[in-house]
């Protein structure tokens, strides 16, 4: 299998050049100490990568799937941050507005917002804390629904005392 031994491949790369990269740490630093430190700083930097890639991952399961799952929609994945941390769910159409018509004293009501509690609700599930909120909204006259999506932070979990 191409896919499989190709992970093999990236696996023993990375082994090789990872020694070198310690071994070469080792004769910049003197002491082990900022050798370790230089080493879990580099490793903090791909933690803080892979969330990225964790976080567009993210939002392809939730408009592939879910929404898919749920609504029977397949919202696009769009307007990306340059810091990818935001990114916008566009739905051409909604089916929670067929048949609605907003009342003229209800001019505020952002009639779709339970699908903004959705989605923060799931992914703090997951330990990620998102920003998601209404940009445009085909019941305001707006030509598509988009739900803009920002990533804040990981959630630490919080243990009770004693409960480590």
């Amino acid at each position: 299998d191409l896919k499989a031994s190709s992970r093999v491949t990236n696996s023993e790369l990375f082994t090789l050049t990872y020694g070198a990269l310690v071994t070469q740490l080792c004769k910049d630093y003197e002491n082990d100490e900022e050798v370790n430190k230089q080493l879990d700083k580099m490793g903090y930097n791909i933690g803080v990568r892979l969330i990225e890639d964790f976080l567009a991952q993210t939002a392809d399961v939730i408009a592939k799937v879910a929404f898919k799952m749920y609504l029977g929609i397949t919202p696009s994945v769009t307007n990306w941050s340059p810091a990818g941390d935001e990114f916008s769910l566009m739905l051409e159409n909604n089916p929670l507005v067929d048949f609605v018509e907003l009342p003229d004293n209800h001019s505020t009501l952002i009639y779709s917002n339970l699908l903004c509690g959705v989605l923060r609700g799931a992914l703090e599930m997951v330990q990620m804390a998102v920003d998601v909120r209404f940009v445009q909204d085909t019941l305001r006259g707006d030509s598509v629904t988009e739900i803009r999506m920002k990533f804040i932070k990981r959630i630490e979990e919080n243990l009770p005392a004693g409960d480590e």
